[in-house]
């Protein structure tokens, strides 16, 4: 179906007998009653095999010690083994020292920061809850959960759209001179779900600003800051070093996790950030848990003793991951190709595919891909409120099905956005 005449240049007659063309092509796939998801940025099975060295450790014979001499079976060590923070440390561009590594969830810390900031306040400042018109600023399109949290702490979410060098810069400088704007959500590297990694002038820029708001707050997911397709993946400037330039070290506040390097469901997270929020956030800590899981710390360190270690892990991640991902991009690109009805990225790394359909069109492109047994990440999740403006961007997660499923799922995909168009296009 490769062609370079745009699809707003065909005739009503040949956008008809295209319709029927792809159409029957669609119904075969609805008759085979295929059920396939590519709904959530899941690692496969076969990634998380990787890290079953952990199960071969014996922790009773090598024994129960951190680096320092403490027993991880019993209390304290509240920020974590000395080990684990210094390798969240390097893996973050954090010292050691402002780095707390935690339970299984970057998410839950998340959660928990904006609850701090919206209860008991930070920076000195009143809590946010008291602020009737408190907002954030929502990188669009991004991740779900981002918003889904905002929503919940009732942080009006002022939508930024992303550009090839990160979210756009300008419109943030402008926003954050309302001392209403507390903070934002973002994903520097291999972004969700436009798999962009910031520019080095746009961390500038960001490490720079001068928000109204003392108490403005950078939530720096760096989710995949280890996950590259290659071994010459996107290079991230370090966010901590360029604020430190200007005395902004206190905007950014640092998250991650091991989910996606060895267990998703059973890794480490940890924070990375100022000595001064470090000293905050100990505060509540302190009053919300006694010690989080250093066993498990212990275990992923006696194996990932390095981020050499750890290099040698994503590569093996990165085996499993290119293949798939280089399977939908052949198939877009070879379906959509030359049509002008798709835009789409095509990631070093990270775990998603942002996907641009005909604007007004993504919705029913998900209804199609629906009832033909293919299940995607809900419409309009990649904008606060579920609400894309446009309709028109769907994110498509090709990690956890095999590349023989991604093949069909693809197919689907394009036929989908072929029918979508058409429709669209002939006014329906």
């Amino acid at each position: 179906m490769n062609t370079k005449k745009l699809l707003k240049d065909y005739t009503t007659e040949q956008l008809c007998e295209l319709e029927r063309t792809v159409q029957k092509r669609y119904d075969e796939f609805v008759a085979a009653g295929i059920s396939l998801n590519m709904a959530r940025g899941k690692p496969a099975s076969d990634q998380l095999d990787l890290s079953d060295d952990m199960f071969s450790l014996s922790l009773k014979e090598e024994g129960f010690l951190s680096s320092d001499n403490n027993d991880c079976r019993n209390y304290g060590l509240l920020y974590g083994i000395p080990e684990c923070r210094k390798l969240f440390g390097e893996i973050l561009g954090v010292d050691a020292e402002n780095v707390m590594a935690c339970g299984s969830s970057s998410l839950n810390l998340m959660f928990d920061f904006i609850a701090q900031c919206c209860y008991s306040g930070i920076a000195g400042c009143k809590p946010w809850m008291f602020n009737k018109n408190r907002k954030f600023i929502a990188v669009v399109p991004g991740y779900d959960r981002h918003f889904a949290i905002a929503q919940y702490f009732g942080l009006e979410m002022i939508n930024v759209p992303m550009t090839s060098k990160g979210p756009d810069m300008d419109m943030i400088e402008d926003i954050i001179k309302d001392p209403d704007v507390k903070g934002m959500f973002c994903v520097p590297k291999y972004s969700n779900p436009d798999g962009i990694t910031y520019s080095d002038e746009t961390v500038k820029r960001l490490a720079a600003m001068k928000p109204a708001a003392k108490d403005f707050r950078v939530i720096w997911d760096n989710a995949y800051a280890v996950h590259d397709f290659y071994d010459e993946g996107d290079k991230l400037l370090n966010i901590f070093d360029e604020a430190e330039k200007y005395g902004n070290q206190d905007n950014f506040v640092a998250f991650t996790s091991t989910s996606k390097i060895t267990y998703a469901g059973a890794g480490v997270s940890a924070i990375g950030t100022s000595k001064n929020n470090f000293d905050e956030i100990s505060k509540r800590l302190t009053l919300q848990i006694i010690s989080y899981d250093k066993i498990n710390q212990l275990r992923h360190c006696r194996v990932y003793k390095s981020m050499d270690d750890i290099k040698a892990q994503m590569k093996k991640h990165a085996a499993i991951l290119r293949p798939k991902f280089s399977t939908v991009l052949e198939i877009l690109d070879r379906e959509l190709s030359g049509l002008g009805i798709a835009l789409w990225n095509e990631p070093k790394g990270g775990y998603f595919i942002s996907l641009d359909v005909v604007t007004g069109s993504a919705k029913y492109v998900g209804e199609l891909c629906k009832n033909a047994g293919l299940t995607l990440t809900g419409v309009g999740a990649t904008y606060p409120y579920g609400k894309d403006p446009e309709d028109k961007n769907i994110r498509l997660a090709p990690s956890c099905p095999s590349v023989e499923e991604l093949k069909v799922a693809s197919e689907i995909i394009c036929l989908s956005v072929i029918l979508a168009a058409c429709k669209e296009l002939k006014g329906e």
